[in-house]
């Protein structure tokens, strides 16, 4: 968000959402004036989502090389806005474990309130598409049935580079994601093989939580993750990773030691 959007009358993106829900989101954003990407630092595009909702075990094959049954029913864990960085800036290799993991996944934001709503209507209540690394410290994930620890160090995922509107992508359902280690290709599926889709994720959470503008929903992530190959691979300091989803782009990000990394970023 830049000074240059001073005048507009909404704060950030998130506030955008709450003022013009997702029918009006991509005119608002033509008022807005172009900024050169030269001269941006990017953050997360939304800073201060209330919710992010991840999906795990979303992709058949994904499940396979985890060895775990396909399940029955969405699996659900929440990250922190802390975990997570934007376009183009480190996140953290933490220093507690060396078994920091890549995950590619789409993200879906959230337009409007949707409390209880149907299949049929989830779609109306989305706003766009992001990209979202969401990158996991499989030790800490594996501590108990319970993956919240192991998905939220500081700094350790990432999201954006930015939002794509959907009146731009009408079918995500053809979307494909490619996650590349240094340039290496590791990841590579289309969303249409979602266990559970979109407006199907957008209702079952609907009916436990009131998704309100600005949340995310991590869709799950795709075969090929480093901790199910043989050998292992995981995320060092000094690695480049890079999940690519067209039309959106690409969400590319270094990996920094957290040892002398500063706390606040600089």
């Amino acid at each position: 968000m830049s000074d240059r959007a001073a005048g507009t009358g909404w704060r950030d993106l998130k506030h955008l959402l709450s003022l013009a829900g997702p029918d009006q989101i991509a005119a608002a954003a033509d008022r807005c004036e172009a900024i050169p990407v030269s001269e941006i630092r990017f953050e997360q595009p939304i800073p201060n989502p209330e919710k992010i909702l991840c999906v795990g075990l979303n992709y058949a094959d994904h499940a396979g090389e985890t060895k775990i049954a396909t399940p029955d029913m969405p699996s659900i864990f929440v990250r922190f806005p802390s975990s997570q960085v934007g376009h183009l800036e480190p996140v953290v290799a933490p220093t507690v474990s060396d078994t920091f993991d890549f995950e590619g996944e789409l993200a879906v934001v959230i337009g409007k309130p949707a409390r209880g709503v149907s299949e049929a209507q989830a779609m109306a209540h989305v706003a766009g598409y992001t990209i979202f690394g969401e990158h996991s410290v499989r030790e800490w994930q594996f501590h108990s049935r319970q993956a919240t620890p192991g998905k939220n160090f500081w700094r350790s995922g990432s999201i954006g580079p930015w939002i794509t509107t959907a009146d731009e992508i009408p079918d995500p359902t053809k979307l494909r994601l490619v996650t590349r280690l240094n340039g290496k290709e590791m990841q590579n599926d289309t969303v249409d093989h979602l266990i559970f889709k979109i407006p199907y994720l957008i209702s079952y959470m609907s009916g436990f939580t009131e998704l309100l503008p600005g949340d995310i929903i991590s869709t799950g992530t795709p075969s090929g993750v480093g901790f199910a190959r043989d050998p292992k691979i995981y995320l060092k300091p000094g690695d480049e990773i890079e999940v690519q989803i067209d039309p959106i782009g690409t969400l590319r990000n270094s990996v920094v030691a957290e040892a002398g990394y500063q706390r606040d970023g600089a």
